[in-house]
């Protein structure tokens, strides 16, 4: 293949999920089969980098201040969900499960990946605990050894700012290892509604 559609491949291939395979079609379809989809798709971009950006609340993603879940004064206020990354919080919005607001912390606690807290949503979380009436914290992580010690983590954190808090975990009926995005509508909501209180 020529240098230019190499090139085209190998940057598709750093997108999360796209394999050589993968992104080799995907470059075949807009430069080849499909030409006319690409410009659209190009300018779309352009603009989305320029004014989507993270929610100052609860880190979502958003083109105001506020995303639309903290502008949404229906909410829930009082039970915070905590996840992993944004395509957690749409999986779990998709299942109507949660109807108090979210937290996305950006990634997990991974010492072998130098990922410490200092690298997660932290501030803005500690923030809203000491100024927001929450009275429940559900954290919505994986089921792998990096979720359950960021789990670890995130409820010593938490106790340690409001020692009466309630936190809960979701439930899992997912194989070990598994993600909630991954997760169909059923079973996200099956685990929220049988969330355990951490520690007991």
């Amino acid at each position: 293949m020529t240098p230019h559609f190499e090139k085209v491949r190998q940057l598709l291939r750093q997108l999360p999920g796209l394999g050589h395979r993968s992104a080799e079609r995907l470059a075949l379809f807009l430069l080849v089969e499909k030409p006319e989809k690409l410009q659209p798709i190009i300018e779309a971009l352009e603009q989305a980098s320029k004014v989507v950006h993270r929610c100052a609340r609860c880190g979502s993603l958003t083109e105001t201040d506020l995303c639309e879940v903290c502008a949404d004064v229906k909410r829930e206020s009082h039970s915070l969900c905590i996840v992993e990354q944004v395509p957690d919080l749409m999986a779990i919005e998709r299942s109507q499960a949660h109807r108090g607001t979210y937290h996305v912390l950006h990634g997990r606690l991974s010492p072998i990946n130098g990922v410490g807290p200092d690298n997660l949503n932290l501030n803005s979380l500690e923030k809203r605990l000491q100024t927001e009436p929450i009275t429940e914290v559900v954290l919505a992580l994986g089921n792998d050894i990096e979720a359950e010690a960021t789990c670890h983590y995130l409820h010593e954190l938490i106790l340690g700012i409001q020692p009466k808090m309630k936190v809960s975990r979701i439930g899992f009926g997912l194989p070990s290892g598994s993600g909630l995005t991954f997760a169909d509508v059923a079973t996200l909501r099956s685990a929220l509604e049988g969330r355990r209180n951490v520690g007991t």
